[in-house]
């Protein structure tokens, strides 16, 4: 077969390469697999039988003095920001992808001054547009870990939200950090104090422009059965029969989206709204009398799971600070083998007709 110069510079057709290929293998039959793989290491591919067994020899030892330069590191394959042809599926745009739980120490303010150093949960995602391949998954947290060492507040989170949205040139993005923040609580009657432990998440959410504050709180409390305590004091009347109320550990996670326009809410602002709503809250630490304040409480306070969402949003509803707010209350039934849940929302922010299928299990209070 002849080939001249002129006729390399043009697209070959699928006759010709059919036929390139035939010759190819034609002449492998005749040579050994090392011939072959001397021609080229990637021809042995298009000759089954003739490959090579690590050919060419490859270093098995780390090359600890290698250096990666720019040009090595431009001659790297990147599939991920490859074009559109590379897409696998239907290209469609996808509204959040990211990484979640990438932890590290991360600063935050205390109300009463000072700072605290928590371990943190962080998420964080972008938006995908319908025609790009894929995002640099660890630009997310190499942008993140740019303001990692500052003394974290919405401020910040927005700084950290516009950074990788730019690094990744997406249109909406997301940033969720989560974490246990300490709060010394004193005993009902005996003076004792201790440290409670709040889940909370800070979110931050832009989309079509539009940025949202968002802070998530779990707040675990004693419930008592309203019903129980009636029957069981209608036993002590009229039948002289001691009886118990059932009451159990409960969980609501109150989610507010704070106002742009005012000052700040502070983590203890919101702990103590959810605790001037609801009163019974599970105590640290306890003597003989605190333990007889906590059944007063209780029986001061007997809430099912409706009356527990309405106490919330009654209280959620006075702060000038919150704006959309939604109340997922768990009571973990004594009584029952199921839970007794709600859910109550007020704006357009977390109304939705569909829930997490998971939702109420996460609401587990582990200690």
């Amino acid at each position: 077969m002849n080939i001249h110069s002129h006729d390399m510079e043009r697209e070959p057709s699928r006759d010709e390469a059919e036929a390139a290929l035939a010759l190819l293998r034609k002449w492998a039959n005749g040579v050994t697999p090392e011939e072959v793989a001397t021609l080229d290491p990637l021809v042995s591919r298009l000759i089954p039988g003739s490959e090579v067994s690590n050919y060419p020899a490859l270093a098995r030892a780390y090359p600890e003095d290698f250096v990666v330069d720019e040009d090595y590191k431009a001659s790297m394959p990147d599939l991920q920001n490859g074009p559109s042809s590379l897409i696998r599926g239907a290209k469609q745009t996808i509204q959040h992808v990211g990484i979640s739980n990438f932890r590290l120490p991360i600063r935050f303010h205390a109300r009463e001054g000072g700072e605290v150093t928590l371990e943190t949960s962080v998420t964080g995602t972008v938006s995908l547009e319908a025609e790009k391949k894929g995002i640099n998954m660890s630009r997310i947290m190499r942008t993140f870990y740019k303001h990692a060492e500052k003394t974290f507040s919405f401020d910040v989170i927005s700084d950290a939200l516009d950074a990788y949205k730019e690094d990744l040139e997406s249109f909406d993005a997301r940033i969720q950090m989560r974490f246990r923040y300490p709060m010394k609580v004193e005993s009902l009657r005996s003076g004792l104090d201790g440290y409670q432990y709040y889940d909370i998440a800070l979110e931050l959410i832009e989309k079509a422009g539009v940025r949202k504050k968002i802070i998530h709180l779990d707040y675990v409390y004693s419930s008592t059965c309203p019903c129980s305590l009636e029957l069981s004091e209608h036993a002590r009347q009229f039948r002289g029969q001691l009886a118990t109320p059932h009451s159990q550990r409960s969980v609501a996670r109150i989610s507010a989206v704070l106002d742009e326009n005012s000052k700040t809410l502070w983590f203890e602002d919101l702990i103590e709204i959810a605790r001037a709503a609801v009163p019974t809250e599970t105590q640290v630490m306890v003597k003989r009398e605190d333990e007889q304040a906590f059944a007063e409480l209780n029986a001061a306070n007997p809430i099912f799971v409706e009356d527990a969402a309405r106490l919330f949003c009654e209280q959620l509803q006075k702060d000038p600070r919150i704006g959309d707010f939604q109340v997922v209350a768990s009571h973990q039934e004594s009584l029952h083998s199921h839970d007794a849940v709600s859910v109550l929302t007020e704006g357009k922010t977390f109304n939705t007709d569909s829930l997490d299928p998971k939702l109420f299990s996460t609401l587990y209070h582990v200690g």
